[in-house]
């Protein structure tokens, strides 16, 4: 398709570029035939005074110009060497300034104007502008037989003669000129359809357009989006991208390992782990990451990784998961509460009323020590309430919940939604592995001590061998299900947040495993977080 602007892509390629070659050559031409005209200058100035050097050799000049009484033996001779030579002219002076020959002849015996320089006995070479030509002029000093100075020899050749050997040697450089302007012509040619191909047929108009769309929508869309080359190195990163990779400072033209420490969320980029819709934790989100490799025409021009801002969407699963789990429970104790009073109207319809109150009494007081047991121990109605919650779940799946004789937590608390989490957290992952095993025990212990001190124990099967290191990275679960997608961050949640206020976490003994989780109290200073593996599950 034409350019709205006028000529293809390439044409205007080729069209400039035999322009500059064309303007290259005509001033590479002007330079050499300057250069070859001085050049010439140079030597035609240096034979003129040879031929003057040569005639101031010759025996019958010097003989007739030292003794006299020759006649016109010098205009002979000068003559004659004059166009064997080819020179313009060879003028012989005496030591007053008189020619002695000349091609005038009618210029003979009569004085010439400029005095005479070769006296000095050095040649001298020059442009002379006689009376017929401007010439490349050589001038040689005359010795007779005697070896005195009788006078100067001077030879010119005409400049015409210059000029014609110079425009006979400019047709085979403008012949090479030509060649190389051909060679250029096919080269820009080639380098014009390479650089089509390239740019994959675009016209100039067509990617610019396509650039200020493509940062239109690379800014414009909320997820983050990072293209690399082939060779690694970030082409395209957008500012949403820059947002949920932040504190790291992704840079156009380098390499992830220059600007982002190792870890799963650096591989998953990298393409060294992979995976559809893989999930990540860092310190501040929840990402899906999508890495896809970028193939044009059969060739692979590097990959585009989307990421996906999911914390939000998992605050929400996870909370529908509590509420789904609580809404199982609510309903197997709707069963139990529509079987016990079953069993209280059969009782009463029997007419046994003693003992219908008696089973009333009995269960009501079973449900009542639970919720004051927990009272006792842990004063802030929110750490109750969940761990009410967790004990109604745990029970649904056939797990008992207990909590320990020496708890104890404060109306108040340090880092209450920090206790929750964590303790939410645990507490799942423990039913979860409890659930199955004989016997199905959870047991939970909180101390409120200058920090706060949360342990979970289970019964269940423990941590695999060799998997006691990748229990906290996200993505690890030895679950499986149709919600996968979402396992595995129960952990790496916890991790985070207690690494970010300064916590410890501890993996101890079972018999299933025991997480210790140490939190400091409101006024503690921040100290970096360890984990400590006791023992394996």
């Amino acid at each position: 398709m034409w350019p709205p602007g006028g000529r293809k892509l390439s044409t205007r390629i080729l069209t400039s570029q035999l322009t500059i070659l064309v303007m290259s050559m005509l001033v590479g031409f002007g330079l050499f035939a300057h250069e070859e005209r001085t050049k010439l200058d140079a030597q035609y100035r240096e034979r003129a005074l040879a031929i003057a050097q040569t005639a101031a050799g010759t025996p019958q000049i010097q003989g007739a110009m030292e003794y006299g009484g020759a006649g016109d033996l010098v205009q002979t001779t000068a003559e004659r060497m004059r166009r064997s030579s080819g020179a313009e002219y060879i003028v012989v002076l005496d030591l007053k300034g008189i020619r002695h020959s000349h091609p005038n002849p009618a210029l003979l015996g009569k004085p010439v104007e400029e005095p005479l320089i070769a006296a000095d006995g050095h040649g001298h070479i020059g442009v002379d502008r006689g009376s017929l030509c401007r010439s490349a002029n050589g001038k040689a000093p005359l010795y007779g037989p005697s070896g005195s100075l009788v006078g100067e020899v001077s030879a010119g050749i005409c400049e015409r003669a210059v000029s014609n050997t110079l425009w006979s040697e400019l047709p085979a450089f403008a012949l090479w000129m030509g060649l190389a302007l051909a060679f250029g012509a096919v080269a820009s040619y080639v380098l014009a359809w390479r650089l089509k191909r390239r740019t994959f047929g675009l016209e100039l108009e067509e990617i610019s357009k396509l650039l200020q769309e493509r940062e239109a929508v690379l800014h414009g869309i909320k997820e983050g989006v990072i293209a690399f080359d082939r060779a690694g190195r970030v082409t395209i990163v957008n500012d949403e991208a820059r947002r949920l990779l932040r504190p790291c400072t992704v840079t156009l033209g380098r390499r992830l390992e220059d600007v982002m420490s190792p870890g799963r969320l650096r591989d998953l980029l990298a393409g060294s782990e992979g995976g559809a819709d893989a999930s990540v934790l860092t310190d501040d989100y929840y990402l899906t990451v999508n890495r896809r490799p970028v193939v044009l025409h059969g060739r692979e021009l590097g990959a585009v990784v989307t990421l996906r801002d999911r914390t939000e969407l998992s605050g929400l699963l996870r909370e529908l998961d509590s509420v789904r789990a609580l809404t199982d429970a609510l309903r197997a104790q709707q069963h139990e509460f529509s079987n016990r009073m079953h069993t209280v109207a059969g009782l009463l319809e029997l007419g046994d009323r003693d003992e219908a109150l008696t089973y009333l009494t009995t269960a009501q007081g079973a449900e009542a020590a639970l919720s004051e047991s927990v009272r006792e121990r842990v004063a802030n109605p929110l750490v109750v309430g969940l761990i009410l919650a967790k004990s109604v779940v745990a029970a649904e799946r056939g797990v008992t919940l207990t909590l320990t004789e020496d708890s104890w937590l404060g109306d108040s608390p340090a880092r209450v939604q920090a206790v929750l989490t964590v303790l939410g957290n645990l507490v799942d992952n423990a039913i979860d592995a409890a659930a199955g095993a004989s016997p199905a025990e959870v047991t939970v212990r909180l101390v409120d001590d200058a920090g706060i001190t949360m342990a979970v124990s289970d019964t269940g099967p423990g941590i695999p061998p060799g998997h006691l290191e990748s229990i906290f990275t996200d993505g690890y679960s030895t679950k499986a299900g149709s919600d996968v997608r979402r396992r595995g961050l129960g952990l790496a949640i916890v991790h985070r947040l207690v690494r970010r206020i300064g916590g410890r976490i501890d993996v101890g003994e079972g018999p299933g495993a025991t997480f210790t989780v140490e939190l400091p109290g409101a006024t503690l200073g921040r100290t970096p977080v360890t984990e400590k593996a006791r023992t394996s599950r």
